[in-house]
């Protein structure tokens, strides 16, 4: 059988289209060498669908400058983000607790990656059972008098969620400003006339990456996987918690449901503000100025240090996962982490190991029951190897184990949205919480 000279004139075609593809894949992945050869393996065995697929999964989101500090909002931080180098710097930067200090490099980490000051007049609380957050939770929404900015990944039509819409309309017909952020992917079997009665209350809601029809969101990357509340701007709440009957252990599938989260009161707050305030603007297109209202006195309720760090496919560096390596290296004793994913990179594998082989107490937690059974066996995948460098492993028993936790030496650690996995680090909007104190980093029974 001759095959005729069109077909090979188009085989040509296709060839040189996609020689040119792969190139245009390896300017825009450059940066991960790992992600590139995927895809040019991916658009030599389907030729211009591999493309495709690159365009709707793919791409990075590291030149989107809507999620960025606008010049004004930087003439504001970076003053501010001077004074706290150069004290850094000069080491004579002030800490409430000494043992502060041995974190310098940390805490410069993150103030020049990531703009994140470090705060030290703050009071914090760690809440583990969604019951005792919630009842917190909702008495702080229900005493607000200015204005309540939440930002969830997932919202439920339950018990909970339907509850938490009650006292924010509520609060709406009150006069209180209400900012409601869901995620696109997270709420994506959520219907939207679930919001109805806060949007006639003047509420607002805005949505994240929303689906490109109902019930069909084709980008599965980038999503929002913050946890965010904010309440008149002295009380804010942030970490593993979602908002949904489950995370009260009231599913039959999961049970008992175990995470992390935390209540902050002090000039953290403002970080959180600012991040939820440039989420804002990018899922709704609204251009918040800085208000005073978001940014107000307040006394002074504690001496526990925190910087508010985020990450995302938006940013320059993955200053997260920067402050998991380097929590890992500077433990000279300890190093324990609670996580419900664990699909490292090569630098968290490698740094858990060198601790472990160090002589630190290297310690990995993860549930025992999975909610998604693929990405549990990889997890566990990883058991081995860490098990052999003198890594202690354990299987979470009693329901899920959904915190995101690591404490070094029992002093620094972090609590907030990031598993120790490769979405988090690239792919997803993280928030989380470093702190810097002995009594919230002691082990507790």
């Amino acid at each position: 059988m001759v095959i005729p000279e069109i077909v090979w004139r188009l085989a040509d075609v296709i060839f040189i289209v996609n020689i040119f593809l792969a190139m245009v894949v390896v300017v825009f992945e450059r940066r991960n060498p790992t992600s590139t050869l995927t895809w040019i393996l991916l658009l030599f065995f389907m030729p211009i669908l591999g493309f495709l697929l690159y365009i709707f999964i793919g791409q990075s989101l590291r030149r989107e400058k809507r999620f960025h500090l606008k010049e004004e909002e930087e003439q504001v931080v970076r003053p501010l983000l001077a004074r706290q180098d150069a004290g850094l710097h000069e080491n004579s930067l002030t800490f409430n607790d000494p043992r502060a200090r041995h974190y310098q490099d940390l805490i410069h980490l993150q103030l020049k990656g990531n703009y994140s000051l470090l705060t030290q007049d703050n009071k914090v609380e760690l809440f583990s059972e969604g019951d005792e957050l919630f009842r917190r939770m909702l008495a702080s929404l229900k005493g607000a008098k200015s204005y309540i900015h939440m930002e969830y990944y997932i919202i439920r039509n339950d018990s909970l969620g339907r509850l938490v819409m009650r006292v924010l309309a509520e609060k709406a017909r009150a006069g209180v400003e209400v900012k409601l952020l869901y995620d696109g992917m997270g709420c994506i079997w959520l219907n939207r006339s679930f919001f109805k009665e806060l949007l006639q209350a003047g509420g607002q809601t805005a949505e994240f990456f929303p689906p490109f029809l109902p019930y069909v969101n084709i980008r599965i990357n980038f999503r929002n996987h913050r946890k965010i509340c904010i309440v008149d701007g002295q009380e804010a709440y942030v970490g593993g918690f979602n908002i949904g009957d489950e995370y009260r252990g009231l599913s039959p599938r999961f049970g008992y449901w175990r995470d992390l989260h935390l209540s902050i009161k002090g000039s953290a707050i403002d970080t959180l503000e600012m991040r939820f305030l440039l989420d804002w603007r990018f899922a709704s297109g609204e251009l918040l100025s800085a208000k005073d209202k978001y940014f107000p006195a307040r006394r002074v309720e504690g001496i526990t240090a925190v910087q508010i760090v985020s990450s995302g496919p938006d940013l320059t560096y993955e200053s997260i996962k920067y402050g998991y390596l380097k929590l890992i290296d500077k433990a000279r004793r300890s190093v324990y982490i609670q996580t419900p994913y664990f699909i490292p990179d090569d630098s968290i594998l490698d740094a858990l190991k060198i601790s472990a082989l160090s002589g630190v107490d290297v310690r990995l937690m993860l549930p025992y029951k999975p909610d998604h059974a693929c990405v549990h066996w990889a997890s566990l995948s990883y058991v081995g190897k860490l098990l052999e460098a003198g890594v202690r492993c354990y299987l979470y028993k009693r329901g899920f184990l959904h915190s995101k936790l690591i404490v070094a030496d029992g002093f620094a650690g972090t609590v907030g949205t990031a598993n120790l996995d490769v979405r988090s680090f690239d792919f997803n909007f993280e928030v989380n919480a470093f702190i810097y104190d002995r009594e919230i980093g002691s082990p507790r029974p």
